[in-house]
């Protein structure tokens, strides 16, 4: 077959492909997160923001998503995280976007990874290496020509990551560094302010032995 040909034939089936990628997500729009974790491996993660079901508001803002069919899917989404226990509220506004407040506590060793909202549906986690004795912490990677499609449809991210922690940190890209003798000593608060979806993944390493 002819290069150019391919060429012509092959751009939209990937367009279709990245679109599909897109609009089958959950994307935190305006939010608050923090995670505390000690040097024994207990930990507290909590989210309250704002987030999109990017198929729904793509469809509305596309206006291809009735009144009732909204509601439908909003109906979805609720039962969708009201399913896990460590969502605390919920409330929808409009548009595809809503209102979560999640939270949960616990032994990372025992519990080895912790992720809002799930696995599939990564926004930021963390993950403990029985092996290593590390802990890993990471929001979502997403691909910059996504993050270009997602920004042209008129979604955007901002809000601020806190980890607060009095383990050894290996590595880190936080936007901030400060202590936080206020839970003991060896305490330091490490902050990412996202101020555009084109900003940085945040990423963290921590030992606890």
């Amino acid at each position: 077959m002819d290069p150019t040909l391919f060429a012509r034939l092959f751009r939209p089936l990937l367009l279709l492909f990245v679109a599909a990628v897109v609009t089958g997500c959950y994307m935190p729009i305006r939010f608050d997160a923090e995670i505390e974790l000690t040097r024994s491996g207990y930990y507290e993660f909590y989210f309250d923001g704002y987030l999109a079901k990017v198929q729904l508001y793509d469809g509305l803002r596309k206006r291809e998503i009735s009144r009732e069919k909204e509601k439908e899917q909003v109906k979805l989404i609720e039962t969708d995280f009201k399913r896990d226990t460590s969502t605390k509220e919920f409330q929808y506004f409009k548009k595809g976007h809503f209102w979560v407040k999640w939270e949960r506590k616990g032994d990372l060793t025992k519990a080895k990874s912790v992720t809002f909202f799930r696995r599939n549906e990564h926004m930021l986690g963390i993950a403990y290496n029985s092996k290593s004795g590390r802990v890993s912490i990471s929001g979502r990677s997403i691909k910059r020509d996504t993050k270009r499609q997602l920004n042209d449809i008129g979604l955007g991210t901002t809000g601020q990551i806190r980890v607060i922690t009095d383990a050894n940190v290996i590595a880190h890209n936080a936007t901030g560094v400060k202590k936080f003798t206020r839970r003991g000593p060896r305490f330091k608060m490490y902050t990412w302010e996202i101020k555009s979806i084109f900003d940085r993944t945040p990423s963290m390493t921590v030992a606890l032995r």
